[in-house]
């Protein structure tokens, strides 16, 4: 689906999600005139947004490495956006530009393109980090802000061609599978060419990250302001190409200032703006400004090697989780002195993994292991800065540390067969031991793999770099199985690939589905109340026949949006006889508004159809047949009170089918349905929305329905209802009737409801894990349960570190004694700085140090240092004594800066 720049005037609409800047199959249409460096206008506080401008060089302290005479020169760094006029004022090495849209010009008609390329090479007023590189400008957009992936593509191919060095790119979308573009970055990556990407300004939603940003070979660059605050506007991570099975990576990887920043005017002069496009190019500035820093040594400076850079020298923010600010902040100072003397070698992304470090190591920090609950999956990323190719030779070892209780935990690993390019990735999966059950404690040990590469030019023998990956859990005994909820993955799915709408109907200018549906994504909030209500929320990546449901109070599904095998409807009506209790939201599921929602791909010449509803309430029915209970296929929507609580029902379906002795509670509603059809708005009494039964049978568990999973959606969040699912809980869970459902609730007979039909011609057997892609409605086999070979440890008789986040940086660089510089002239009036050649690997190892380091420095300069010190004070002594003088109030110069307000 469409890829987007980020800049500040799109205006979205909703002729399909390419309108909005989304990467759809091969096009992207990005509207004028509204936010093109934020999202869509849904978080109005963005307006709030303002800030000094500031030179964001002089922040960063690029004019220090100006002074050592490192300027961007014999680098050549491409900015692929809308275009640059050839006579601008700011440039004065513009290399080379060219047009991949069909329109007849090369100038930048928008003007964002312009703040692009000024942030990284201006040479004036608003100066960039690397005024003397070899600018190279794409147009791939349009004045419409118009573009398709083969321009893309085609562009991508002339910068391999061109031997480029840095290449920025202010985009994204939600289509990590976009295979044609995802393939061509890899491919550009594999040459070399260092790229630099805006992870998305769908903030504050977590699971939001754009492509390509979170590919594992690209940087991915989230934003902060000046007081050093996470942006709002900037995307959350976690990755979800992983999701359902897995677990997502660790993104941003660094984030930087991108809020009131000032850059090049369209024409001449400087404008300030803000987004994650404005935060990728102060990164790519940054790297460009860099790699001529190291220019001798350019043949190790490679995506990798870059990357490892500026993660070892980032400065991490204080009370921010890993999924929202990567590594930390850039401090391009730190990452020169790693680059300066960098070893080739392999480091892992994060290098560490603390399940007590809160709340860096947010969600993993929230919730202990304990015995018998689904493992913990971390999953890291391994970056190769040895070679664009390489490989884990054997396997991953597991260490436990004996005198740490590492032997309470089990590990076990899958990880990459070959890392291509440039990168890998190890996912570490955790879990207590047997002997653990009862056990309340810390745990530790490590990881350690070794990573080779193919010998390089000139080399005999392969490249090869050992790392360690520290570990250390929280244990506790088993929990009861009241405080235990499980959080059905498996049936979740999401664009891309398929076209899943919103389940909330009124969000038309972003039509699709993407968010991951996740407990630590778009159920972010929901995770954390139930967390803080002292429930233990684990997570089915498998079918429901890969559960022991004798584990668990209740079973949650929520949104889902895949089929149901045979086997899970069989086994989950056993499981229900047997105790298991379960609580099923859904969302509208209506043909006739699934006809109406769709929309016309220029690209493709089709028309988009949605592969099913807000959820796909047919397989829901079928999943809860046996129980005599289904959703119907009409949809409603408005406002009512249960209880003391305002509620929202947005786009949710009614219950059609239900035991008449159970527990109903009706409200009168909207016909939203009539209305997407009809623009009829007709009110509806008795609309039966919420149910709740205890099953028959001596040992059989309970059941509760609802319609609607906006109210705990962050997507779609407009009043919670975190409540209602406490009060769901508490009745399946805990066998506890709460007053508000006693009072409301009555048994209701529901009359001649039809039940909704699947669509006729809809591709959702593409998608689906369950449905065989070729024959029409049939399933699959059912397939194996996931099975985890623990790793044998290897125990370590020696104590863990006590700080795995300090432990592991010091290991990795000593960012504490920087080189002691020679200062050397080499032009009138410029001073050139060169390294020593200290050490600055971030493999662990003992670090080098500097040969003229304290230990060696001469007693005379001890004793000059005892000459100042007393000078001062002597200096501090007069100064007091003399009568106070008033000393006039300098007046600072005002600048004045438009901001063009968010709209």
């Amino acid at each position: 689906m469409p890829l987007r720049p980020l800049p500040e005037f799109i205006k979205p609409k909703a002729k399909a999600d390419r309108a909005l800047g989304k990467r759809t199959k091969n096009k992207v249409t990005v509207k004028k005139g509204a936010a093109f460096w934020h999202s869509t206008g849904r978080h109005t506080s963005r307006r709030l947004l303002r800030t000094v401008p500031r030179q964001i060089t002089n922040v960063l302290q690029a004019d220090l490495l100006w002074a050592m005479g490192f300027s961007g020169s014999g680098i050549k760094v491409a900015v692929f956006d809308t275009g640059l006029s050839e006579n601008h004022p700011h440039f004065r090495n513009l290399k080379d530009r060219t047009n991949w849209t069909n329109e007849k010009t090369l100038n930048d008609g928008l003007g964002h393109g312009t703040f692009v390329a000024g942030v990284i090479a201006s040479s004036k007023e608003c100066q960039g980090f690397a005024p003397d590189a070899d600018l190279h400008i794409f147009r791939v957009f349009t004045n419409n802000q118009v573009s398709y992936t083969s321009w893309f593509l085609d562009a991508f191919n002339y910068a391999i061609l061109k031997k480029i060095n840095v290449l920025n790119l202010s985009i994204g979308g939600p289509d990590f599978m976009d295979h044609p573009f995802v393939d061509k970055v890899w491919e550009l990556t594999a040459n070399k060419v260092i790229m630099v990407s805006a992870i998305g300004n769908d903030g504050p939603l977590y699971g939001t990250l754009n492509n390509p940003a979170d590919q594992m070979d690209v940087i991915g660059v989230g934003g902060i302001d000046f007081e050093d605050k996470i942006a709002r506007f900037s995307s959350r991570g976690m990755t979800t190409w992983e999701l359902p099975g897995g677990y997502g990576r660790v993104k941003p990887d660094i984030v930087t200032y991108g809020s009131g920043v000032r850059g090049s005017g369209l024409k001449s002069g400087c404008r300030t703006l803000s987004g994650t496009s404005v935060a990728s190019p102060v990164v790519a500035g940054a790297v460009t400004l860099l790699a001529s820093a190291v220019i001798h040594r350019i043949p190790m400076v490679n995506p990798a090697s870059m990357k490892q850079a500026l993660m070892a020298s980032a400065r991490r923010l204080p009370g921010v989780n890993m999924f929202e600010q990567g590594h930390g902040k850039l401090d391009l100072l730190k990452a020169y002195q790693v680059l300066n003397s960098y070893k080739p070698q392999a480091s892992l992304s994060p290098s560490y993994i603390d399940l007590t470090d809160c709340p860096y190591m947010w969600p993993y920090c929230t919730q202990p292991i304990y015995y018998g609950g689904m493992p913990t999956i971390v999953n890291v990323t391994i970056l190769n800065g040895m070679g664009v190719t390489g490989r884990i030779v054997d396997k991953p070892i597991w260490q436990p540390y004996t005198p740490q209780n590492g032997d309470y935990i089990e590990v076990a690993f899958s990880y990459s067969n070959v890392l291509w390019p440039w990168s890998g990735y190890l996912a570490v999966s955790i879990t207590a031991a047997k002997k653990a059950a009862q056990w309340d404690g810390i745990a530790q040990g490590q990881v350690t793999l070794t990573v080779s590469s193919p010998p390089e030019e000139g080399e005999k023998e392969e490249r090869t770099s050992t790392v360690k990956l520290p570990v250390r859990v929280k244990v506790v005994p088993t929990p009861p199985r009241s405080k235990r909820v499980l959080w059905d993955q498996y049936h979740n799915l999401r664009y891309p690939p398929g076209y899943f709408p919103r389940d909330n109907l009124r969000m038309k200018n972003d039509p699709l589905d993407w968010n991951g549906d996740h407990p630590h994504t778009n159920f972010k909030d929901t995770y954390q109340h139930l967390r803080n209500a002292g429930y233990y929320v684990e997570i089915l990546g498998a079918p429901l026949t890969c559960f022991d449901a004798n584990q668990y109070g209740t079973l949650l599904i929520v949104d889902s949006e895949e089929e149901f095998f045979p086997e899970e409807i069989s086994k989950l009506k056993r499981d229900i006889d047997n105790g298991l209790s379960v609580i099923v939201i859904a969302d509208w599921y209506n043909v006739s508004v699934m006809k109406k929602v769709k929309f016309y791909d220029e690209n493709t010449r089709q028309w988009w159809m949605p592969d099913t509803g807000g959820a796909n309430v047919p397989a829901l029915n079928d999943l809860m047949y046996p129980w005599n209970m289904a959703f119907s296929d009409q949809v409603y929507e408005g406002d009512f009170t249960l209880g003391d609580h305002d509620m929202y029902y947005a786009s949710g379906s009614s219950i059609a089918k239900f035991p008449e002795d159970g527990i109903m509670i009706t409200q009168t509603l909207k016909d939203q349905g009539n209305e997407v059809l009809k623009q009829e708005s007709q009110t509806v009494d008795t609309v039966p929305i919420l149910g709740l039964y205890q099953m028959t049978g001596e040992e059989a568990g309970r059941v509760a329905l609802y319609g609607d999973s906006n109210c705990l959606d962050n997507s779609h969040l407009q009043k919670d209802c975190f409540w209602l699912l406490d009060a769901l809980l508490q009745y399946t869970s805990h066998n506890h009737m709460p007053p508000v459902f006693e009072q409301q609730g009555s048994p209701f007979s529901i009359m001649n409801v039809e039940l909704p039909e699947r669509m006729e011609g809809n591709h959702l057997a593409r998608y689906s894990k369950v449905l065989e892609s070729s024959l029409a409605g049939q399933t699959r086999p059912l397939p194996a349960c996931p099975h985890l070979s623990w790793a044998k440890g290897e125990p370590l008789n020696k104590s863990a570190p006590t700080n795995l986040y300090k432990h592991q940086k010091l290991l990795s660089i000593d960012l504490m004694e920087p080189p002691v510089p020679n200062v050397v002239r080499r032009q009138p009036g410029i001073q050139h700085i060169v390294s020593d050649g200290v050490g600055w690997d971030i493999q662990p190892g003992v670090p080098s140090h500097p040969h003229n380091s304290i230990q060696s420095m001469p007693v005379f300069a001890l004793a000059g240092l005892t000459l100042v010190v007393v000078f001062f004070a002597v200096h501090i002594h007069k100064s007091r004594s003399k009568p106070k003088r008033r000393k006039p109030r300098l007046k600072r110069p005002t600048f004045i800066n438009i901001v063009k307000p968010v709209v």
